[in-house]
């Protein structure tokens, strides 16, 4: 399901809008596998002679475990969006009790992204955006290809601030030269990237 683009405000565009990662299913996924197979387990080796109702049991309490413990999670990961905007980042869940969380871009002071050794392979890490005031440093897990949500956020985080500056003076090209240096040493810009960017800075 898509994120309801008439929560969007006049004006504002989508420009990302994810899924958690489906690694964020593999834990109630396992709690679902081992709990049925330890059911069945236990129902298979009963003695014969005990009643339906205690397999009937069994069961019970094996749904009601799966329900409570792997239920949310599956509920979350279905429901799940965050959303990058051309004014706002957004984070939406919930079915029938809707959580959600939105940092005006212009609010955003840093974008940072971890991920382990699994998590790069398969595209997956957690996002931390930091601001000022009231919403602090929020950690968002499961994000889908972290780096280019990082990258994404930054860019509209500075075409955000010029279109509420737009007098503002163009910096100089020592002044973006080190903006460039910094993204780089931060990892928001590949050795590349950098050099390509500076090249153009500097006409070549």
């Amino acid at each position: 399901m898509a994120f309801p683009k008439r929560l969007l405000a006049q004006g504002e565009d989508l420009v990302m809008d994810l899924r958690p990662h489906w690694i964020a299913l593999v834990y109630p996924t396992a709690v679902t596998v081992v709990t049925g197979g330890a059911a069945g387990l236990v129902i298979a080796y009963l003695p014969s002679g005990w009643s339906t109702a205690i397999r009937w049991g069994v069961v019970v309490v094996a749904a009601a475990l799966v329900l409570v413990v792997a239920g949310p999670k599956f509920v979350a990961w279905a429901t799940a969006h965050f959303v990058i905007t051309t004014d706002r980042v957004i984070h939406r869940a919930g079915l029938i009790a809707k959580r959600s969380m939105e940092i005006p871009l212009r609010n955003i002071s840093d974008v940072k992204f971890h991920q382990g050794v699994i998590e790069r392979v398969i595209g997956a890490g957690d996002l931390t955006l930091e601001s000022p005031g009231e919403f602090g440093q929020e950690v968002f897990g499961h994000i889908r290809e972290p780096e280019l949500v990082q990258k994404t956020i930054y860019e509209m985080t500075e075409r955000s601030r010029q279109r509420m500056s737009p007098a503002a003076p163009a910096p100089s090209v020592a002044e973006e030269l080190a903006r460039l240096d910094g993204l780089r040493q931060r990892g928001v810009l590949s050795e590349e990237e950098f050099a390509a960017q500076k090249a153009r800075l500097l006409g070549g």
